[in-house]
């Protein structure tokens, strides 16, 4: 399995925890939605579920359901700031096309 994240993105997962005092990690996933099709997904992982794939970068625990993977290989998560704005990036190369507004993507 080949995810990766930037320091950048394990940093603002590890204030976002201490900040929240609690949970094992994050949950990166795939949902249905947008004009694409597809979106990313991060929620906080305080239970673990025993089909979920675990990776650890920078510190950070990254927890994946196994039907994601296929759409998650390869990717890179980062955390960019553009002036006042700041959030996740993902590079993904299984994606064909990404709509208009950034929110969703199709592979």
């Amino acid at each position: 399995m080949s995810i990766t994240m930037t320091t950048a993105a394990a940093e603002h997962v590890q204030k976002a925890l201490a900040k929240r005092g609690k949970g094992a990690g994050v949950r990166l996933g795939i949902k249905t939605t947008g004009c694409s099709g597809l979106a990313y997904n991060i929620e906080y992982v305080d239970e673990v579920a025993p089909e979920d794939q675990v990776l650890e970068m920078h510190g950070v625990k990254v927890f994946i359901d196994p039907k994601n993977l296929q759409y998650l290989e390869g990717t890179e998560m980062d955390y960019v700031r553009d002036g006042l704005n700041e959030s996740f990036r993902f590079t993904n190369p299984n994606e064909k096309d990404r709509c208009g507004c950034g929110e969703s993507f199709r592979v």
